[in-house]
């Protein structure tokens, strides 16, 4: 009689897990879209709450507005300074005339628009509420010779100290808080002086505007 030997057990298969059903790539992209909205919605919720606590943090956030009345004249402290720079450039005998200061989004269309689609020289890269003009924060500013011409000559020596008044004119300026178009990299605007004070036109196209009286510190 054959000698019996069990036989080894086999190990039990697991019968195949079912497969999940993916969903289709169109819910969850929708998924996807709900949680940044969501994501959004907050952000916003939270700038605004932040607006009236902390002006300074909200006008960093670039989709925080605000309601601004239109400007229509120079920033009052842009005025001081500007009739300081006249009273100081006339101690040193140099005479000068503001050739502009505020300027409308109209003006400033209308200029930008020469030498593009009207007759003269280009003279601004800037739209209107694209400039700071248009923010009452920047003046331009030309030479008077003593014959009551108005030139923007810069070497012209009229005072005879050996230097040229409209760099004299310019390191005034500065002194006073301003600055100066001349510096700036790429398009030189020689006659153009601006006072900031920080605001980017980003910043003063949302509504911010620099407050009218600014602490000593500042």
């Amino acid at each position: 009689m054959p000698e019996y030997r069990p036989q080894p057990r086999l190990p039990q298969q697991q019968p195949a897990a079912w497969p999940q059903p993916r969903q289709p790539a169109r819910r969850r992209r929708s998924k996807k879209i709900r949680n940044w909205l969501l994501l959004l919605f907050i952000l916003m919720l939270t700038a605004s709450l932040l607006v009236n606590r902390n002006d300074e943090l909200a006008r960093k956030l670039p989709f925080v507005r605000k309601d601004a009345p239109p400007v229509v004249q120079l920033h009052p402290i842009v005025e001081a300074k500007k009739d300081e720079l006249i009273a100081e450039a006339a101690k040193l005998g140099i005479s000068i005339l503001i050739t502009d200061d505020f300027r409308s989004n109209q003006e400033q269309d209308s200029l930008y628009a020469q030498g593009r689609t009207s007759d003269g020289s280009i003279v601004t890269h800037a739209r209107g509420g694209e400039s700071y003009h248009n923010y009452g924060l920047a003046i331009d500013f030309a030479l008077k010779t003593k014959q009551d011409e108005v030139v923007w000559d810069m070497e012209y020596d009229g005072n005879g100290n050996g230097q040229a008044d409209w760099m004299e004119v310019v390191e005034i300026a500065k002194r006073l808080g301003f600055s100066w178009g001349g510096d700036w990299e790429r398009f030189k605007d020689y006659p153009h002086l601006q006072m900031d004070f920080g605001y980017s036109i980003e910043e003063l196209q949302r509504g911010y505007r620099p407050p009218d009286v600014l602490l000593e510190h500042e």
